[in-house]
């Protein structure tokens, strides 16, 4: 795997990192409200699952990798070229939604190739550099947004330094495309193939550096998609694995009630896209420096109570989010105040990424521990996808009930981590007869 090949996923990345946000600024501007961010949110995550398994599938029957990474290459940077230009609200939710099928598609797809014909004991290594790309590429994003609005500012309207943000993604995308198809491996030969179970393996191994979640928590991870069958993985449930599910469940439906109607609470409070994109970088900030502390906190102590304390603690700082606003008048200290409760939210899903495959891995029967990971990254999807649509709609009674809303469902899933590890610990304590 060569730099330019990564420097060319790197380029299309950072237009992704860019329209995570631009897209539902893009979308207040023109009118939307938090029932528009919610189905903005709920389209862009259902559509992740079904691009990965059909572009996973298609490319592992056909032995094409290098054309369908090419072609996600193509999607995102058409769509980003796209929403510029468009200025009716379903229009710009059908691009979205586009964008994140191009990036959901290309998931797979970019592992199977970055692996094939490498030694297994490269994968690991290989898989962690691609994820780290991908998070530079997100986070530079984030600051190419910021750097243009902000150098804009009160030269030109809020609409057109957005148009500016997007066309400059789509141009990243676009010069991204172009060095993919000079770059970009030739397809594998056959009998190269790495197998799923193994492959799923190394990715579970790598992949600790995944920024987007942060604040794009539904993304589907780096997974691959070839053999989940959900029918034999339900059969072989065990109830700790459905327990764990369940917590999956519900935890990344409330990442969704907060993060969906979010972009408009900070233009309602006051804050212009300059503001808001340097505090969407922070908190992806906080999620990158803080990856190799999580790692070592679940390698030192109990990774259940650890993963639980990460989802207790972004539960209250997400429910903090609006209180922190009444409670201090003064603009300034306010900005620093819920950039520091964002940070910490990015810290959290550090732990809660790290610890979530670990646990996955442990609670899952050995024959169906590959699947059990793709079913974690579907229900990721479905839930962020459920607590956009619920986020928007809350928003309508306050942010302050649809944050709370939000924290009171990641507090049940941190529950439930609890209940789960107590039912671990009791199974482990031998009875007096046992003994």
């Amino acid at each position: 795997m060569s730099d330019r090949w990564l420097a060319a996923w790197g380029l299309t990345a950072l237009a992704f990192g860019s329209a995570s946000l631009i897209v539902p600024l893009y979308l207040v501007e023109l009118g939307g409200d938090a029932f528009d961010l919610g189905v903005l949110f709920a389209t862009g995550s259902f559509i992740g699952v079904p691009g990965a398994l059909v572009f996973g599938n298609l490319a592992d029957r056909t032995g094409k990798r290098r054309v369908f990474v090419l072609a996600a290459m193509g999607i995102t940077a058409a769509a980003m070229a796209a929403i510029p230009l468009l200025d009716r609200i379903p229009q710009v939710v059908f691009a979205n939604a586009a964008l994140w099928f191009g990036f959901a598609a290309a998931t797979p797809v970019l592992t199977l190739l970055v692996v094939a014909g490498e030694p297994e004991d490269r994968w690991s290594l290989l898989i962690a550099r691609l994820n780290r790309i991908q998070g530079i590429g997100w986070a530079a994003g984030l600051g190419v947004g910021f750097a243009i609005v902000a150098g804009s500012s009160g030269a030109v309207d809020t609409v057109t330094a957005q148009r500016w943000v997007c066309f400059a993604s789509a141009a990243s995308a676009g010069a991204g495309l172009v060095l993919g198809v000079r770059t970009l491996p030739a397809d594998p030969a056959a009998g190269t193939e790495p197998s799923p179970g193994r492959l799923r393996r190394q990715v579970r191994r790598a992949g600790r550096f995944n920024v987007r979640g942060a604040a794009f928590p539904f993304a589907p991870a780096r997974f691959d998609p070839r053999g989940l069958h959900p029918r034999v993985l339900l059969r072989r449930f065990s109830p700790q694995l459905g327990l764990y599910f369940l917590a999956v469940l519900v935890a990344f439906t409330g990442f969704g009630v907060f993060f969906a109607p979010l972009p408009a609470h900070l233009a309602e409070a006051g804050y212009g896209s300059s503001e808001t994109f340097g505090l969407y970088l922070l908190l992806n900030v906080g999620a990158a420096v803080f990856f190799g502390q999580a790692a070592s906190l679940g390698e030192r102590f109990d990774v259940t109570t650890v993963h639980a304390g990460g989802l207790l603690l972004r539960a209250a700082m997400m429910a903090l989010l609006v209180p922190v606003g009444v409670v201090l008048r003064n603009p300034v200290a306010e900005l620093w105040a819920v950039g520091g409760l964002l940070f910490v939210v990015g810290t959290t899903w550090a732990v809660i990424a790290v610890t979530a495959a670990t646990l996955v891995t442990k609670l899952a029967p050995p024959a169906i521990r590959g699947e059990a990971l793709g079913a974690y990254s579907a229900l990721v999807a479905v839930g962020g996808g459920l607590g956009g649509l619920l986020g928007g709609w809350l928003a309508a009674f306050g942010y302050l009930v649809a944050f709370g809303v939000a924290g009171g469902l990641i507090g049940s899933a941190a529950a439930l981590v609890v209940v789960l590890s107590q039912r671990a610990t009791t199974a482990a304590t031998p009875t007096p007869e046992s003994a």
